[in-house]
């Protein structure tokens, strides 16, 4: 063997050698793959949590809705009562008698509190 292979040989060593160094920093490790699948799973888990916030002020806003409308219900019933109330009056000093009230349902009594037995 001569030199020159001496040459080659050691020349070719050290790019093997070169070429190993280079794929093992290339690889990534186990600890960037975790740190990887950390911000993977924190991405999910936030966007989660986005869309559980929107549906909440979904929510919020249609109960505000609903409270809203079950107020203006509740104006109108006392309404009704006051106007019923009147009409009746209006009979009782003209002399008549207003028809026997129906009974009333369970449900709506619970709503209805003032009424004249």
């Amino acid at each position: 063997m001569t030199v020159d292979t001496w040459i080659q040989a050691g020349l070719a060593l050290v790019g093997t050698a070169g070429g190993v160094v280079s794929a093992r920093s290339a690889r990534r490790t186990r600890r960037q793959e975790k740190r990887d699948d950390f911000l993977a799973v924190t991405e999910q888990q936030g966007k989660a949590i986005e869309r559980l916030e929107a549906r909440v002020q979904r929510q919020e806003a249609e109960a505000d809705k609903q409270r809203e409308r079950v107020a203006d219900q509740d104006e109108a019933i006392s309404w009704l009562l006051h106007r019923v109330r009147t009409l009746v009056s209006h009979m009782k000093k003209g002399g008549m008698e207003p028809p026997v009230a129906e009974p009333m349902s369970e449900r709506a009594a619970r709503y209805i509190r003032h009424i004249d037995a």
